[in-house]
């Protein structure tokens, strides 16, 4: 599916609708346990898009099998890991931090691109990428070295780490996407990938006892979900790295730490500390130093 938009406009959007599932997923963090949500989340999904797609996953068969490696690691990577981590984090850090620490990603991407695809990396631009990680390890620790040095770190924070990793690797790669593949063969494949390696994590925590509570705001944060930050986002998202790059796309999730910040103060009541602010001063400094000509 290709939307006629600007490609500008669709990283805002996405940015937008991103932002808002790490609010979401603040919310419900005790009325729907993280591997259920996430597993749902691709479920609705996967109901939402496979009308759209059928026709186009039918007749593309032969370039799914063909590429199966390739759409299994998109699939891993995009699908389970990043929203999977994502969802856990949430259980113990709050949404501001999580979309602050998020915001290293664009950092990443560049490291990537330097390590695997020949892009040469100046000395401000590693001067920008250690100071965006002192910005992390500053939101990450609470502005108390301290509890670097005794590890006495939120684990929450270590999980969006874990995330922010994944969905580097995942924008990296798309230059590999495979070539003639439609969109929504694309994103479903994806999806249907995604949730076989899920089913099995599912089943385990449904033997913990996790379950969903059944109330009309998880139903509704559910739809939330399947529907804008998965459908929509991840559309906009994959046509947008096709037009204008991944590491021009990456930029874009400057964005997330300032909808971010503002949804979960809205919404959520949280309050916004000073370590905070620190940490967005040094992230975005060194993402300045690393990406501005």
């Amino acid at each position: 599916m290709h939307v006629p938009l600007s490609p500008y406009l669709l990283l805002v959007l996405t940015t937008l609708f991103w932002s808002g599932n790490f609010v979401l997923g603040r919310a419900v963090h005790f009325d729907i346990p993280p591997i259920s949500l996430v597993f749902w989340r691709w479920t609705g999904a996967l109901l939402i898009l496979l009308p759209f797609s059928w026709r186009h996953l039918k007749d593309q068969w032969p370039l799914l099998l063909t590429n199966w490696k390739y759409l299994f690691i998109f699939g891993f990577l995009g699908v389970t890991c990043f929203n999977t981590f994502i969802y856990i984090a949430l259980q113990s850090t709050t949404a501001t931090n999580a979309v602050l620490i998020n915001s290293i990603i664009p950092v990443l991407i560049v490291v990537l691109s330097w390590a695997f695809g020949g892009i040469r990396i100046t000395r401000r631009q590693a001067l920008g990428m250690a100071v965006s990680f002192a910005g992390v390890i500053n939101i990450v620790c609470r502005a108390d070295i301290g509890q670097l040095l005794a590890l006495q770190l939120n684990r929450g924070d270590i999980w969006v780490l874990l995330a922010v990793v994944s969905w580097a690797v995942y924008t990296f790669l798309l230059r590999k996407r495979p070539a003639g593949l439609h969109p929504l063969s694309f994103l479903t494949s994806l999806i249907m990938i995604g949730l076989i390696v899920l089913a099995p994590l599912y089943g385990w925590e449904l033997s913990q006892g996790y379950r969903i509570v059944a109330t009309s705001s998880a139903f509704f944060s559910l739809c939330y979900v399947a529907l804008f930050p998965s459908v929509l986002a991840f559309i906009f998202w994959n046509q947008a790295v096709g037009q204008v790059g991944s590491n021009k796309a990456g930029l874009f999730l400057h964005l997330m730490p300032v909808f971010g910040t503002i949804l979960s103060i809205i919404l959520l009541g949280e309050v916004f500390h000073l370590y905070q602010l620190a940490g967005i001063v040094l992230i975005f400094t060194g993402i300045y130093l690393t990406t501005a000509r």
